[in-house]
């Protein structure tokens, strides 16, 4: 509790380094979101298989991606995605979406993509634990 009222009598005694500190870690939110890629629920996800054709990359280990995968997706682990992007070369006009096994490590490879030139680059929010969860078929 005591620290509670330290932090407020800081803020309230500070208030324009607190609020600079604010903006810049919102600006830095802003900026880092922007270069991992939208993240798209399951839905807005299928939306853009169906309607846009878009290629599935799940980033996740073989013996995960054995275990169950969205359909038609292929399957480039994190650990040698930047050896093997170059087999997503034919596919770079096209919509790209990143899936991983709960949203946290697709945007790793989704900076690369987009360093690479890639501009159609998307992220399962909630990985394939996401899609597990709204019932979405997963293939073995």
């Amino acid at each position: 509790m005591q620290f509670l009222q330290h932090l407020i009598e800081f803020i309230a005694n500070h208030y324009l380094l607190t609020g600079a500190f604010l903006l810049v870690l919102a600006a830095l939110i802003y900026t880092e979101g922007r270069k991992s890629g939208a993240a798209l629920s399951s839905q807005q996800a299928t939306a853009l298989i169906n309607r846009d054709n878009a290629l599935v990359v799940d980033v996740r280990p073989k013996k995960d991606y054995a275990n169950g995968h969205i359909v038609e997706s292929i399957n480039i682990p994190l650990d040698s995605f930047a050896s093997r992007m170059v087999e997503l070369e034919k596919h770079k006009d096209k919509p790209v979406i990143l899936a991983c096994a709960n949203g946290q490590h697709a945007g790793t490879a989704a900076k690369q993509l987009k360093a690479a030139g890639f501009t159609q680059v998307s992220r399962l929010a909630h990985g394939v634990g996401g899609w597990r969860a709204d019932s979405l078929p997963l293939v073995k």
